[in-house]
């Protein structure tokens, strides 16, 4: 038991013996002594529930936590959709929690869909063995509105396309700007239309639909009520699409991410995942658990204040503060796959790399990790760099063509001093933070082991160059 615990429990042993008063004198807590119980007889009575307590308390606790437990591994075994739909609609409010689990269903190979203005309810709910993404999620859409959606849909069937939609709940509460969050969540993708082309044209279609109504008004018959046309011509005639190619991925996700708090149909990172994981030893995973563990234990068992740690992620704000010297450092918001850390990048460091630190760029950051209780895990930034899509090309391509090569040799019993300064050059180059062979130099017949180094087509034409081909062999 710790020191604190003890002290804690001696206190209560002093109040439970000889009561408590109050600054002037008044008797708060009797006590055993003052109800006419000896202090012996006391201290005997208080070590019996002190003895008590523990066994009580943790037996009790052990076999509730054991029914739990077993419950839980059983939906998590047989009804895996439902329990992770039912966790996710627990942490709603909270778009710290949601990423985590929506990361869990993805590793347990569940789907999240997007939401859909004709098959999603307010939460998070189960079809076909996949979870679909509530339309409460989405912001500026209020529970009210989506119940006057729903009501709708289950009253007189799907909509049939966005106009249907916007025509179908005129009447309701439905403003520009719910539509607005809705295309950009993804909710209309099953209409046809591009993301681009709803988001120019929805505003004229629904002054198109509120003039009609006015004319209806007004006993006016617009000519559209006169023909006998199929819903589609109608839609194609009485409507004006602006046709647009659809957004780039990166902006449909970022307007994603911003209407759910989440990325669903995908994540900036996905591209360069392995590479990430490459280079990195923390993620906000970890962080979220080491938070967890200082919270539970008073520290981390893996990381410890003040370790160097590399991580990465795709910069989301930028909070640049004035020092005492009148110099700029910046508190940085980085998000990677499951969630968001802060990294405090000071004066040294800021004013080398102040141009990098753009809103969704995507940076390596190498620095000490911060943990203090009741703080959230921050790192302290040595250095920041951008993070290189074309590394990752390379990575792949390699992964392709050289995954079955292990070892480099390169015999440079007869090169040229001027070729082995080169070569010295190169390997220094190319020798690095990812290794996928084992590098061996041959000098007559002494052969000795180097450092890893990382190779595909590209650097193996570079080494070829340099030593001639005949001097290289790979297996």
């Amino acid at each position: 038991m710790g020191k604190k615990k003890l002290d804690v429990m001696e206190k209560e042993r002093e109040v439970f013996i000889h009561g408590q008063v109050d600054e002037k004198g008044n008797v708060e807590v009797p006590g055993c002594v003052r109800n006419g119980i000896d202090e012996e007889s006391a201290n005997k009575i208080f070590d019996e529930m002190a003895e008590f307590a523990k066994y009580a308390f943790n037996k009790s606790h052990a076999a509730a936590y054991a029914v739990i437990s077993y419950r839980t591994a059983f939906l998590k075994c047989y009804y895996k959709e439902e329990l992770m739909a039912a966790t996710l609609n627990s942490f709603l409010g909270n778009l710290d929690k949601i990423p985590i689990y929506i990361q869990d269903c993805k590793d347990m190979g569940i789907q999240i869909l997007n939401p859909s203005i004709n098959f999603s309810q307010t939460k998070f709910t189960v079809i076909d063995s996949k979870i679909r993404f509530g339309l409460g999620s989405v912001k500026n859409v209020g529970v009210s509105v989506i119940d006057s959606i729903v009501r709708e849909r289950e009253k007189n069937g799907l909509f049939e396309s966005f106009t249907s939609f916007c025509e179908r709940v005129k009447n309701e509460t439905v403003n520009k700007k719910c539509i607005e969050s809705l295309i950009k969540a993804g909710a209309f993708d099953e209409f046809g239309k591009t993301r681009a082309t709803l988001l120019a044209s929805f505003e004229s279609i629904i002054e198109t639909i509120n003039s009609e109504n006015k004319n209806k008004i007004a006993n006016q018959v617009s000519m559209f009520d006169l023909m006998e046309e199929s819903n589609q011509d109608i839609e194609t005639k009485k409507y004006t699409f602006i046709e647009k190619d659809e957004m780039p991925e990166k902006e449909l996700l970022i307007l994603e991410k911003e209407m759910l708090g989440v990325y669903i149909s995908g994540h900036p990172l996905d591209k360069i995942r392995k590479l990430i994981e490459k280079k990195t030893n923390i993620s906000t995973l970890d962080m979220i658990k080491i938070n967890q563990e200082i919270e539970e234990f008073g520290e981390s068992k893996e990381y410890k204040d003040g370790q160097m740690v590399k991580f990465a992620g795709i910069v989301s704000k930028v909070n640049k503060k004035f020092t005492r010297k009148n110099t700029t450092m910046a508190f940085v918001t980085l998000e990677d796959f499951y969630g968001i850390a802060e990294v405090i990048v000071f004066d040294s460091v800021y004013s080398k790399v102040s141009n990098i630190l753009i809103n969704d760029n995507i940076v390596l950051v190498e620095g000490r990790i911060s943990l203090r209780e009741d703080e959230p895990v921050k790192i302290v930034a040595s250095n920041i760099e951008e993070f290189s899509e074309i590394d990752n090309n390379i990575f792949e391509k390699n992964e392709l063509q050289l995954n079955k090569v292990k070892t480099l040799n390169i015999n440079i019993t007869n090169l040229t001093d001027e070729q082995k300064e080169r070569l010295k050059g190169a390997i220094k180059f190319f020798t690095g933070d990812i290794a996928n062979v084992k590098l061996e130099i041959t000098n007559n017949n002494e052969t000795n082991e180097c450092r890893g180094l990382f190779l595909n087509d590209k650097i193996l034409d570079i080494f070829k160059e340099i030593v001639s081909e005949e001097n290289i062999k790979l297996f």
